[in-house]
């Protein structure tokens, strides 16, 4: 344990002094405050205003460039090591390659879920200094969605960067596997399904299955609760699943399937050839 809490500071201070975690940081806390500048606590859409509304954008906007953003920067966190030989001189310290391998696991958690925690607590903090009402449900439940989507993306960069022999190829499947999961995401999909009288299972299962999917319908049901947005697939999601076990769902399973990801890549990372 103290050496997998070593290893996740080494990674912590490293993606510090990295270029992307100053980008990464920037676009999150920018993304909140344009948000106040642009006065978006004070428009009013389908009946919610002030923190509601801003939380809100956030969280569409959030999904749309967490999940690439993991995958960009984690592919390479194995597979540039690999490259640079770094694996040597790791096998020559006192190190367990677990020890290693979740340390590095941890240490990129903090430092991708961080950010996007911190600006959404600052956008709380503003606005109670502000005098504006706190929608403490909004906020736990989006900070434990945000929580899940980056743990299930953290995971499959982690295993794609595992798989990968090289940096260049861990890049170009992290963004395939976005690309797919983007597709799948469209909600034109699930209305063309349900017009071809495709059976009810198949279409949950669909909105059940993409990590991506089941965050988006969540997040849209804070503040839809019949899920209009969705059209003809609210009332199948409604009927057969339920509001409130879809929000259980969605903030359990993302995190699920990181971490087997996760446990995936380090199978196949400790059997492998780590010269």
């Amino acid at each position: 344990m103290t050496n997998l809490l070593l290893t996740a500071r080494l990674d912590v201070a490293e993606s510090l002094r990295a270029r992307w975690f100053l980008l990464y940081t920037v676009v999150f806390g920018g993304l909140v405050a344009l948000l106040m500048i642009f006065g978006l606590t004070e428009s009013q859409v389908m009946g919610f205003t002030g923190l509601t509304r801003l939380l809100m954008t956030y969280i569409q906007l959030s999904m749309a460039i967490l999940p690439i953003f993991i995958l960009i920067s984690t592919v390479r966190s194995v597979a540039s090591d690999r490259e640079a030989g770094v694996f040597e001189y790791m096998l020559s310290l006192p190190v367990s390659v677990g020890a290693w391998y979740w340390g590095r696991f941890v240490g990129r958690f903090v430092t991708i879920f961080a950010p996007v925690f911190l600006a959404m607590t600052g956008a709380v903090v503003w606005g109670a200094l502000s005098g504006l009402p706190i929608p403490w449900k909004h906020f736990f439940i989006y900070s434990a969605l945000l929580l899940s989507l980056s743990i299930c993306f953290l995971g499959l960069g982690f295993l794609i960067s595992t798989l990968a022999r090289s940096a260049d190829i861990a890049q170009s499947a992290a963004f395939m596997l976005w690309l797919v999961l983007v597709l799948f995401l469209d909600l034109l999909l699930l209305g063309l399904l349900l017009q071809e009288r495709i059976a009810p299972e198949i279409i949950i299962g669909i909105s059940l299955i993409n990590p991506l999917q089941v965050f988006r319908t969540a997040a849209m049901a804070l503040f839809d609760p019949q899920l209009v947005l969705l059209g003809p697939a609210a009332f199948t999601i409604l009927d057969r699943v339920g509001p409130e076990a879809y929000l259980a769902w969605a903030c359990l399973y993302p995190a699920l399937i990181g971490l087997i990801a996760a446990a995936i890549g380090f199978w196949r990372f400790k059997s492998s050839d780590l010269i």
